[in-house]
């Protein structure tokens, strides 16, 4: 029994030994995340460009062959890209970054 509790002192005075403050641990999560922002807010702004110019070019051949649904898919690309610089922007401006 002796060796028992003992073996337990052990190991909770060795967690408490390795314990580490737990406000620094969130401030440095919070610092590396709020660092990456801006790479990821460009990131999103050429994944909007890509994709504006392949929806483009998507709606221009589109528009060349007379389909009728040439509205439709230039208003979806068109949206979608829209939707990203949003995002972007929303996510910079709330998160104070």
């Amino acid at each position: 029994m002796k060796k028992v509790s003992l073996f337990f002192l052990v190991m909770i005075l060795t967690a408490v030994a390795l314990a580490q403050d737990g406000n620094a641990g969130i401030n440095e999560a919070n610092t590396k995340v709020r660092s990456y922002f801006a790479a990821g807010t460009n990131l999103m702004y050429a994944v909007g460009a890509v994709l504006g110019l392949i929806g483009a070019v998507k709606v221009y051949s589109k528009w060349n062959s007379g389909d009728p649904d040439t509205g439709k898919v230039a208003a979806a690309w068109f949206g979608s890209c829209v939707f990203l610089v949003v995002v972007a922007t929303v996510i910079r401006s709330f998160f104070g970054v």
